[in-house]
């Protein structure tokens, strides 16, 4: 009987698959070459980043808020809180009508405003220059200007002998004084030629035989190309300008040449009493409390501009930051 004629005649059921060759369910297993931190998190790890990030969230917004809630305050609530206002009472936006009607800080708000927007563009375009001249590693004086720069990162001259460079050059009591003397960043630049050095060659070396000058190519290719790590340094460059405070203490007599951060400094971390802001009676009885919700509303006054201008800008940081660090 042949082997055909066998297989027709047993049935069947005779037919068992042997133990060994049973297909088993697959196990999900993460992929050989995929990185961990790709995976999908477990229950216990969603939670616990959940949990610290709800906590980062909470320790940045509970002191902003108590902040903004204060300024809006009277001083009778931040009496009856014994300090800064938590739970909402009786609300009032009485300091910032006096602190906008005093002048003060008005003035100081547009002293700060002007030289941030002034000091930005000098130190985005004086830092720009400076990047795509270092970028060219066969430029004249490439390696000494390179070592230069970088040096000024761990050594300074201090605070005497630039006293008397910017006393030198009579900048005193001026706001030239208030830029000039940090209008450069070294770690700005770095970021910015490791940018300017991952661009294409090619497109740079086209325009160059077209005709094009190293003024043009960078007016006209390296600038819209690299949009967003300039967005980054400017950020950079913006937040210093306006946050400063340390030149103004050394090279600024003139009260009404203040900026906001001086003012800040000086009317609520010192304790000067605000043109105008004094309530007799009522604030001594305060003791240090008193004022409080002018301090805040000073306080408030000086983050606001950062705070609206950063949503602008927030969306080309990361990928300006880590191209303008990363040469690739």
């Amino acid at each position: 009987m042949t082997a055909e004629a066998r297989a027709r005649k047993t049935p069947r059921s005779s037919y068992r698959v042997a133990p060994e060759r049973r297909v088993q369910p697959r196990r999900r297993r993460r992929r050989e070459n995929r990185p961990v931190w790709e995976e999908a998190p477990s229950p216990l790890g969603a939670a616990l980043k959940a949990a610290a990030l709800v906590g980062i969230i909470l320790a940045v917004a509970f002191p902003l808020y108590a902040v903004v809630l204060t300024s809006f305050s009277t001083q009778a609530e931040t009496i009856r809180s014994g300090g800064l206002v938590v739970i909402p009472g009786e609300l009032s936006a009485q300091a910032y009508i006096q602190i906008l009607s005093g002048g003060v800080v008005t003035r100081a708000a547009l002293v700060s405003v002007g030289i941030t927007v002034v000091g930005t563009t000098i130190s985005t375009v004086v830092s720009a220059m400076a990047a795509y001249g270092l970028s060219k590693p066969n430029s004249f004086g490439h390696r000494p200007i390179l070592f230069v720069f970088i040096i000024t990162m761990f050594f300074s001259a201090g605070i005497v002998p630039t006293y008397m460079v910017v006393s030198e050059l009579g900048l005193i009591n001026s706001y030239w004084a208030l830029i000039l003397p940090s209008a450069i960043s070294t770690f700005n630049v770095l970021i910015l030629r490791n940018f300017f050095m991952g661009i294409d060659k090619g497109i740079i070396e086209a325009a160059r035989i077209d005709g094009a000058s190293e003024w043009r190519i960078l007016r006209r290719i390296v600038v819209p190309m690299s949009g967003a790590v300039l967005a980054v340094v400017a950020l950079f460059y913006g937040v210093g300008y306006f946050n400063a405070f340390f030149n103004a203490v050394l090279y600024i007599n003139d009260n009404a040449k203040w900026p906001l951060q001086l003012v800040l400094r000086s009317y609520v971390l010192q304790g000067a009493t605000l043109p105008g802001s004094s309530g007799g009676a009522g604030n001594q009885a305060a003791g240090q409390v008193a004022g409080l919700p002018v301090k805040m509303a000073i306080v408030v006054l000086a983050i606001v501009p950062i705070m609206a201008v950063y949503p602008f800008v927030q969306r080309h940081f990361t990928k300006g930051v880590i191209f303008g660090a990363i040469k690739g």
